[in-house]
């Protein structure tokens, strides 16, 4: 049923929980699973000094590194349990701009088949029900989303 899966992350529990989700129906269908990690900078434009920018971005692109290695570590962890019979192609990738614009962006280059996310991220606050790039890309994809808590 489903041919590519893309599964966006921050590091977060909820990204996580959802890594495991992906893995289970990409291992089902047979499915390539993306591993997206999106560097949001819009918020590093107002800084004065052109160096602190720099620094702030390799921070943010070390923690994206973390971020997939983790669904990396989760995916080897399903692979010794043997739950599912079929092997999971996964690509890891970092893209810089804004989380909701660039996961929607993935899904038309890649022709994604399902979105796998968590309800709120790293920065999410937990009282919402949605974290808002999880709301945004619900109410902008053209293909189906699962949502994880």
């Amino acid at each position: 049923m489903y041919k590519k899966i893309l599964l966006p992350t921050d590091g977060s529990e909820y990204a996580n929980k959802a890594a495991q989700h992906a893995i289970w129906i990409a291992r089902l269908n047979g499915a390539e699973l993306i591993a997206l990690n999106v560097i949001e900078t819009s918020s590093l434009v107002g800084l004065p000094a052109e160096d602190l920018i720099v620094r702030i971005k390799e921070m943010l692109k070390e923690e994206g590194r973390k971020s997939l290695e983790k669904i990396s570590d989760i995916l080897k962890e399903t692979e010794i349990e043997g739950e599912c019979q079929n092997e999971v192609k996964l690509t890891l990738s970092t893209k810089e701009g804004s989380p909701s614009d660039v996961i929607i962006d993935t899904v038309k280059e890649e022709g994604v088949d399902l979105i796998v996310m968590g309800t709120s991220g790293k920065h999410g606050l937990d009282r919402f029900l949605l974290g808002s790039v999880t709301e945004n890309v619900v109410r902008s994809s053209q293909c189906p989303v699962l949502v994880v808590h």
